[in-house]
């Protein structure tokens, strides 16, 4: 009974997930095909400053609010209400701050970033977004803490549902084709979201919340400290991920590309190479929130065990997945390319950056086992390197190499950053690790797993030339790989280890919000 319940729960997360990340695959799909590609350019460098504003204004506070919470619900006698009202008042401060700020300086920084001081009037709507965005991240970290994932995960559709009613909306009734247009559209569709996800947060935390008749553990001084590491190294991966994303337009205009194809060719990448390289770390992205919980719950409560034991499941299982998904992208990256409207040149560029997928995906997992250790001071210290190799390689090769350079950007950051995470975790957590249970194994098991679903498919006559035919095939190399995986012992659905991790979620999760 229980199992099915953790099955179950687990599956409905990662269902939302995989629609909002299929939904966003086709909203961006559908501005390329209505806007133009340099208006895609335009929203991924729009959002990457609000990004970054947002980030100034609440200091990821979800990130704060759902370790801090966690780490007082693994307290006795404590209060994780008194600590989400911390969360309020310093996200409120914040956003005060930022949103000042944005109002007093709008023309300068419409004048010297954007197109002009027609961006003004735009920019001056972003505190609306600001403000309703940093309550609802706060409370999103509460409902994360207290293991109402579903909740989350609920108020995200909403959400997206109506940012994407926004932008379509105003897409098929207004010719937007000016930057300040497209700006404009993007900030609305922000407030409208932040706004629905305010109004149902707020009505669940009043229909779930659970008085506490114990004693908030840390004052708002003590809170606020123990949020600066978190909020500093996010600050400085949002400054540094706008600066990257900023540079690589500018790189292919000196490449020789005009303002329009660099805009063009940012938005590509930005809407459907990324989107598509990410699209199946869905799963990931579902548990990562809960890593986080978990782990700084183990922690709290010196229970090194739990943590050796998440670390090694949890390593393994993402390296096994993450092959499997590198290997399909590689396959089939030319057709998805093709299918999602980005031509020839997404689909190349789909499969040479394809390979770097496992070590992306590690990011997911580990970047959330380590803030949920505490160690944010390396977190930190590896962003700024893997930004900074990044940045460097962009501003070398981009404008020699031209789109060539982005792919080598990716591979430098990505393979440096990730290596050093795992081996930070693999010695934090004190797990052993091996090249051959690792790599070797996992690619052989993938590359005769390959052959078998080729026999299969040829056997029954399809072809891979269609979007049903590539179903089949992902399919059926899926079953050969993951059975192959399974029988050698190496996969467990349940274990000891994944009953600690989604049954103290399910019980609460499954019972009061499903």
């Amino acid at each position: 009974m229980i199992k099915s319940k953790i099955l179950r729960d687990a599956a409905l997360l990662t269902i939302m997930q995989l629609f909002l990340d299929s939904a966003a695959l086709f909203l961006n799909t559908f501005i390329t095909r209505q806007m133009g590609a340099s208006a895609i350019g335009i929203l991924s460098l729009m959002g990457s400053f609000l990004g970054l504003a947002s980030i100034l204004s609440n200091g990821n506070a979800f990130l704060c609010t759902s370790r801090l919470i966690s780490e007082e619900i693994g307290r006795k006698n404590g209060d994780p209400n008194g600590i989400l009202f911390y969360g309020f008042r310093l996200c409120l401060l914040l956003s005060a701050g930022v949103s000042a700020a944005m109002i007093i300086f709008a023309e300068p920084i419409s004048q010297r970033f954007f197109s002009g001081a027609q961006m003004t009037a735009a920019l001056r709507l972003m505190p609306l977004a600001l403000i309703t965005g940093a309550f609802a991240a706060c409370l999103k970290g509460y409902f994360n803490a207290t293991r109402r994932a579903a909740v989350a995960a609920a108020v995200d559709i909403a959400e997206f549902v109506t940012r994407c009613g926004y932008i379509i909306a105003a897409a098929l009734l207004t010719d937007v084709r000016s930057e300040h247009k497209v700006c404009g559209i993007m900030i609305g569709s922000v407030i409208a979201g932040n706004t629905v996800s305010v109004a149902i947060l707020v009505f669940a935390y009043l229909h779930f919340r659970s008085r506490s008749c114990g004693v908030c553990s840390i004052s708002f001084r003590q809170y606020t400290l123990f949020s600066l590491p978190i909020m500093g190294g996010s600050i400085l991966t949002a400054v540094l991920s706008s600066t990257n994303d900023a540079l690589i337009p500018i790189c292919l205009r000196l490449y020789g590309d005009s303002a329009g194809q660099a805009l063009g060719q940012f938005g590509l990448f930005e809407a459907i190479v990324i989107p598509t390289l990410f699209f199946p770390s869905v799963v990931l992205c579902s548990v990562a929130g809960m890593i986080v919980s978990e782990t700084a719950r183990a922690n709290a409560a010196r229970n090194t065990e739990r943590i050796r034991s998440l670390t090694d499941r949890i390593r393994r299982y993402t390296l096994v997945f993450s092959f499997f998904a590198a290997a399909v992208i590689m396959r089939f990256g030319k057709q998805i390319g093709e299918l999602l409207g980005g031509g020839e040149l997404t689909g190349r560029m789909i499969i040479m950056i394809a390979p770097v997928i496992p070590f992306i995906y590690m990011e997911i997992v580990l970047e959330a086992m380590i803030k949920g250790l505490g160690q944010q001071k390396f977190s930190s210290a590896n962003y700024l390197a893997e930004y900074a190799i990044r940045i460097a390689a962009v501003l070398i090769f981009i404008p020699r190499l031209g789109f060539c350079g982005i792919v080598i950007s990716y591979y430098a950051s990505n393979i440096f950053g990730n290596i050093m995470r795992y081996i930070k975790t693999v010695r934090t957590a004190g797990v052993g690790y091996s090249i051959f249970s690792t790599v070797i194994m996992p690619i052989a098991v993938l590359y005769a797993s390959m052959k078998a679903s080729e026999l299969v498919i040829r056997f029954t006559g399809i072809t891979a030339c269609n979007t049903f035919g590539i179903a089949i095939y992902v399919v059926v190399w899926g079953l050969f790989y993951f059975i192959s995986y399974f029988a050698l012992g190496k996969v467990k659905l349940i274990s000891k280890c994944g009953e600690g991790l989604f049954v103290n979620n399910a019980q609460q999760t499954t019972h009061r919000v499903i």
